[in-house]
């Protein structure tokens, strides 16, 4: 009877030699092949947290002081206090361009005031998680799912109300679809946030399983003494 045999997440068929049997195999594949989409289901729900997926499908409002829009060229410029929302996305900056593709992908430039900084917020998908970062200029790719934060950049990832991981540079980039965050502290100098050129981070671990706790000891019993001071005695 052949048997499923797994290494390294990996599975295949282990046949005792010389006994092999075409059919009883058949049905096995078949069987096999029945659980296929249930197994790559349950694959996708483990992956990795990204981006709030809806936030791609949901409407782009904008309040501003100015607009200027090009139907024939599918851009539109707004300035004076800009507030960009879209989903969970909130944008705030001095300049806002943003254009929009023949697929429907938009694409964004937020300019801080000088002396300022722009400003995006994000929720990920599935957590009680934000990312948040600021920057003198920020780049929006909607059809990548890639942020990125130019000169004097700060990211942070908040886990409900407080601040996990926190990161400076002069450029960093955030990959929403892998989780990936790219910093590069850039020339020496060039960048107050990253003094010498050099990235600033902090890292939170992981919640894990606490290691566990050695088992408490049961305080010692006291029980009344009836030869306290005359056993000696007698």
């Amino acid at each position: 009877m052949p048997r499923i045999a797994r290494n390294r997440g990996l599975f295949f068929l282990a046949c005792p030699r010389g006994r092999y049997n075409a059919s009883k195999i058949r049905a096995l594949m078949k069987h096999l092949l029945a659980l296929l989409p249930l197994t790559l289901c349950l694959v996708l729900m483990a992956g990795p947290a990204s981006a709030e997926r809806a936030d791609r499908s949901k409407p782009m409002n904008v309040e501003a002081d100015t607009l200027r829009y090009d139907d024939l060229k599918q851009t539109s410029v707004f300035t004076g206090r800009v507030v960009l929302t879209k989903g969970t996305i909130v944008i705030r900056g001095a300049r806002v361009d943003v254009r929009q593709d023949a697929e429907g992908f938009q694409y964004g430039v937020v300019t801080a005031e000088p002396g300022k900084l722009a400003y995006y917020r994000q929720k990920r998908e599935g957590l009680d998680e934000f990312i948040e970062g600021e920057a003198e200029t920020i780049e929006y790719d909607g059809k990548a799912d890639r942020i990125k934060f130019i000169r004097r950049a700060e990211l942070r990832r908040y886990r409900g109300a407080t601040v996990s991981d926190e990161m400076t540079g002069s450029l960093i980039t955030y990959d929403n679809p892998t989780d990936v965050f790219a910093v590069d502290g850039g020339p020496a100098g060039a960048s107050p946030s990253a003094q010498g050129g050099r990235v600033r981070a902090v890292l939170a671990p992981r919640e894990a399983a606490s290691a566990p706790r050695a088992p408490a000891v049961a305080p010692g019993q006291l029980r009344p003494s009836t030869t306290l001071g005359g056993g000696a005695g007698k």
